[in-house]
């Protein structure tokens, strides 16, 4: 076993300094082209490989490279967040206007021109409740098909 180890070895890394140079880029080659590395690998047993992984390609220059910006949280853009606001915004000035325009709406019904936030006279509210009864004694009648 201790014969065979130093042998294993040494075959283990001629077959990967071999296969690093023949798959290393021609640019990052010092000196000496592929086909002499190839040569100096095969041929000097244990210190052609070692040179090859020494001296033989240039390294990468490792620069620090920045971390890539992160997107930031909707709930801590102030854009967005003030998007959102402008919509509300405009979503409640819109409501408002619905709002305003059934109220003239129903005041046309009544034909009234009394604001609607006044409370009811007393006749008002027997019309009402007599027009109500009118328009529940209409749809009843028209539901033949009812079961009941």
């Amino acid at each position: 076993m201790g014969r065979v180890l130093p042998i294993v070895v040494a075959i283990a890394l001629l077959v990967y300094a071999l296969i690093d140079c023949l798959q290393t880029d021609s640019a990052r080659f010092r000196s000496l082209n592929r086909f002499i590395w190839v040569a100096i690998i095969v041929l000097i047993p244990l210190v052609g490989p070692l040179l090859w992984l020494a001296i033989g390609k240039a390294r990468e220059q490792r620069r620090p490279v920045p971390p890539p910006s992160r997107p930031v949280a909707p709930d801590d853009d102030p854009e967005f967040l003030r998007q959102l606001r402008d919509i509300d915004t405009k979503h409640e000035k819109m409501l408002g206007e619905w709002e305003a325009d059934l109220r003239r709406r129903e005041q046309r019904m009544r034909g009234t021109d009394k604001p609607a936030d006044e409370p009811m006279t007393e006749q008002e509210r027997k019309d009402a409740e007599l027009r109500k009864r009118e328009d529940e004694s209409r749809h009843g009648s028209d539901d033949d098909d009812d079961p009941r």
